[in-house]
């Protein structure tokens, strides 16, 4: 490990990564179940101060790496070989979308007042009119474009050069990126933290695989899409046990 080879702005934009995003995630999270329901003013008001946020970081990051001459291909910004690029693309992100599919009509099956945490802050937080969802596919793309751009980009490339590119030095990148990527959804809870991990484990792998970020944009969009404009609808309706 060569940790004294990571610039210091480099260290400092992980810190504010592993720290400040979750702590401010928490707190903003806590605020939001503190009240008893979210008018459609706040709704648009937090998703057009998180889309913001995430530009800025985006903004940073990308600042910082091309000063430290952190290429693109670094980056996962290059795309070689396009067709095995969307074909994993495809068939990474219908097999996720069809488990946030699945994993829906099962919370669907669980009374209202059992479904927990999540539900609740789900509940509120999920577009309720056109101008809403409409609002709601715009932060989706920002949340799959910056995220992916800064935790399978940026993350891992500097944990590749902290870790190296031996075999146990690229499980070690994996590993590292996958938990600053579970830590900023501290605020889902243990349960959504260990299946953030979970799946940033899987876009990591398949960033390996196809040497750029697009199936992991791709799959990300797609299953906050999912979770955005099919669960509200779904978890509104009352499904009986017997339902298949």
């Amino acid at each position: 490990m060569n940790l004294s080879a990571i610039p210091w702005d480099f260290i400092l934009i992980l810190i504010v990564l592993g720290v400040a995003v979750p702590w401010r995630g928490a707190v903003r999270v806590r605020r939001l179940l503190a009240q008893p329901a979210l008018t459609s003013a706040q709704r648009l008001s937090l998703y057009a101060s998180t889309i913001a946020f995430q530009w800025f970081i985006v903004a940073v990051i990308y600042w910082r790496s091309a000063s430290r001459h952190l290429s693109p291909a670094d980056l996962g910004l290059v795309v070689s070989g396009v067709w095995r690029t969307l074909s994993v693309a495809f068939v990474f992100t219908a097999l996720l979308c069809l488990n946030q599919w699945t994993g829906l009509r099962k919370i669907a099956l669980v009374p209202a007042d059992q479904r927990g945490f999540l539900f609740q802050f789900t509940q509120k937080i999920m577009p309720h009119t056109t101008t809403e969802t409409f609002a709601f596919v715009a932060l989706a793309l920002t949340a799959g474009l910056s995220e992916e751009f800064i935790y399978r980009g940026f993350v891992l490339a500097v944990f590749s050069g902290m870790f190296g590119s031996s075999l146990f030095g690229i499980f070690l990148s994996a590993v590292a990126s996958s938990i600053w990527f579970a830590a900023a959804h501290l605020y889902q809870g243990r349960r959504g933290v260990a299946t953030t991990f979970i799946v940033g484990t899987m876009f990591w792998a398949v960033r390996i695989w196809t040497g750029n970020l697009v199936p992991a944009v791709v799959a990300h969009v797609g299953v906050d899409m999912v979770a955005g404009l099919y669960g509200p609808r779904l978890l509104r309706t009352k499904v009986s046990p017997e339902s298949p």
